[in-house]
């Protein structure tokens, strides 16, 4: 159970960063099916779909309060596809991420995207070049 705890916690803390089964089983100790086997045991989805819940909240709160663009979201929370992104958005939230913004533009002050950016809250590696144009993905 520790090792699925750390996987889980490392999953939390690096959730923006690109991680696969391969290396989550490793820092587990075990194998990629044994991983997925007991993590879905023990949490009730697989190590993969719970990343991918966490990127999805972490985009919830930017959508909400960042002024971000749909695609600084999208790349600032460990995505690389706009299209996987907004399928997985659509999926777990019930709408997509441009009309969630939407709903909540105007209920709560924003903060700046310069300053997500500059104080490491997005890292700017993650920020993909001309970012703001909602044309720009990393390949």
């Amino acid at each position: 159970m520790f090792a699925l705890r750390r996987v889980r916690d490392h999953i939390d803390r690096n959730f923006a960063s690109p991680l696969t089964l391969s290396d989550l089983a490793q820092l587990g100790g075990m194998s990629r099916f044994h991983l997925v086997r007991a993590f879905r045991a023990a949490y009730g989805e697989t190590p993969i779909r719970y990343l991918s819940r966490r990127r999805i909240e972490r985009a919830q709160d930017l959508l909400r309060y960042a002024n971000l663009t749909v695609t600084e979201v999208c790349m600032a929370v460990g995505f690389t596809s706009l299209g996987s992104f907004s399928s997985r958005f659509s999926e777990l939230v019930g709408e997509p991420p441009t009309a969630y913004q939407k709903r909540w533009a105007g209920r709560a002050p924003h903060i700046p995207g310069c300053h997500l950016f500059m104080h490491g809250v997005i890292p700017q590696s993650r920020r993909s070049p001309g970012a703001g144009d909602g044309l720009s993905v990393d390949p």
